[in-house]
């Protein structure tokens, strides 16, 4: 995320020193994010069979390749193949491979009593790399301007040696992982799953566990030995029947519940595409014209103020719930998006995306935990790659429209229109799911723990209720004698 957090500062900046029009800085934007949801349900697809650790060190080696191009290279087409084939983020976020196999592997690691609270950490420390990323950004550009007289576009080719070398840190960081992150045979040493009455094995993302032994996926009708399948004629046909044995693999209850979420997501994710933050820094600097550094210091307030606000939201999770969470720290964030055009002032619009970005962060644990919490643990590097993957579908819509009106001198209607979406998503996420019964599928020992705490609360206030009326009765009986 620290490599994100220059890449965020400057990518489109970049484009406009290389003289590309908006609508081709929008359309890279587009292709970029097809290109995330390509490696996305590839990589997710295949991570508990290959291994998750496997995944990441081929993603930071992706993430080199991209950097390298970008570093060296100043052709449109191929910058764009780099950025399609690599791991390049388009919006600042963490999309690609990555954080849809970190969450599965941190909720793997973890119990309803404390998944929030790790969650809410894993938000704040990327957070906290992005925001020294943006800062150590927009103080190189300063340096190097200053002092060696580079060119701009020089300076920013510069910063992407950074990026192909933080891939190489990424990569020796995932060495350092152990086995407890890969997928365990039945997770009994997180939580006990209970079975499906009549089955005797646990599906897995792609295929299955039975007596112990990993099965290939696949369709019912699909021989079962383990032996790899045939070869389909055609690689979109291949990939496509892929994706619906993936489905397939998530039982029909958590579909029922998933398909509504993703749908609120999916209107979300197109509000975040047509604003990510480095259109929203392009934005300003066409309006407003500051220094480079000085939009480097507010992007880095804002990271930094959204990593702070992470650290709260798995107390406050714990305290309303993990759907008032999601929703009352993001209604805020989106009027700010809603009105970020409206201050003709550079102060008043910094002020709009520090609301924006400080609570921007606050719903993204308490939603992995509440995708936790109401899927099975063997769904849920599925289901989170499945999540991950239509976010990122659906953020692909956006920097398109956005350059388009930026194009025409309405690059406003963007913020207003993302801020509309935002909040309609919102509003239905509570109606959607704020009374749903969460941790179903979940009987470890955080989860007896949780029950049994309601039930000696209960039996406390039981006596307590008794013991009084017995006061009552008692002090009834000494008034009458």
């Amino acid at each position: 995320m620290f490599a994100y957090g220059t890449n965020s500062l400057i990518l489109a900046l970049f484009f406009a020193e290389l003289q590309f029009s908006d609508y081709r800085i929008g359309l890279f934007m587009t292709l970029t994010l097809g290109g995330d949801v390509f490696l996305g349900v590839l990589l997710t697809l295949i991570a508990d069979r290959v291994g998750r650790r496997r995944i990441l060190f081929g993603g930071s080696f992706l993430m080199v390749l991209s950097g390298a191009t970008f570093a060296v290279f100043e052709n449109f087409w191929i910058l764009l193949f780099a950025a399609v084939i690599g791991v390049v983020s388009a919006t600042g976020g963490d999309f690609g491979p990555f954080r849809a196999i970190e969450e599965s592997i941190l909720s793997q690691l973890t119990t309803p009593k404390t998944r929030s609270d790790v969650l809410a950490w894993y938000v704040t420390t990327s957070t906290v790399g992005s925001a020294i990323g943006s800062e150590a950004s927009g103080r190189i550009i300063r340096y190097l301007l200053a002092s060696y007289r580079w060119k701009l576009v020089d300076v920013y080719h510069s910063l992407f040696w950074i990026y192909t070398g933080m891939g190489f840190v990424n990569a020796v960081l995932v060495l350092l992982l152990t086995k407890e992150c890969e997928l365990q045979p039945t997770e009994e040493a997180y939580s006990s799953v209970p079975q499906e009455e009549g089955r005797g094995s646990i599906e897995l993302d792609g295929g299955g566990i039975v007596d112990g032994t990993l099965m290939s996926g696949g369709d019912p009708g699909d021989n079962s030995t383990g032996s790899p399948p045939l070869p389909s004629p055609s690689r979109i046909r291949r990939y496509w029947s892929s994706l619906g044995s993936w489905l397939a693999q998530i039982s029909a209850p958590t579909r029922a519940v998933m398909y509504k979420l993703w749908f609120l997501l999916a209107i979300d994710s197109i509000a975040d595409g047509m604003v990510p933050y480095p259109l929203t820094n392009y934005y300003m600097d066409q309006k407003f014209h500051p220094a480079k550094s000085t939009l480097g210091d507010v992007t880095a307030v804002s990271y930094f103020l959204g990593a702070v606000s992470s650290v709260f939201a798995g107390p406050l999770a714990k305290k309303i719930g993990l759907i008032n969470t999601m929703v009352f720290t993001h209604i805020p964030s989106s009027a700010a998006v809603l009105i970020f055009p409206l201050p003709g002032s550079l102060w008043m619009t910094v002020i709009l995306l520090i609301i924006r970005a400080g609570l921007n962060n606050m719903d993204q644990a308490p939603r992995s935990a509440f995708i936790a919490a109401v899927v099975k643990p063997e769904e849920r590097t599925a289901v989170m790659g499945i999540t991950s993957m239509l976010r990122t579908f659906a953020a692909m819509t956006g920097p398109s429209l956005t350059g388009l009106l930026a194009g025409n001198d309405q690059f406003w209607i963007a913020f207003v229109a993302a801020g509309a979406f935002r909040l309609a998503y919102d509003v239905g996420l509570y109606v959607m799911f704020v009374n749903m019964k969460l941790y179903q599928h979940e009987g470890g020992s955080a989860a007896a723990d949780e029950r049994r705490q309601v039930t000696e609360q209960d039996s406390m206030e039981m006596e307590e209720m008794v013991s009084d009326t017995e006061s009552l009765v008692s002090g009834g009986s000494k008034g009458s004698k």
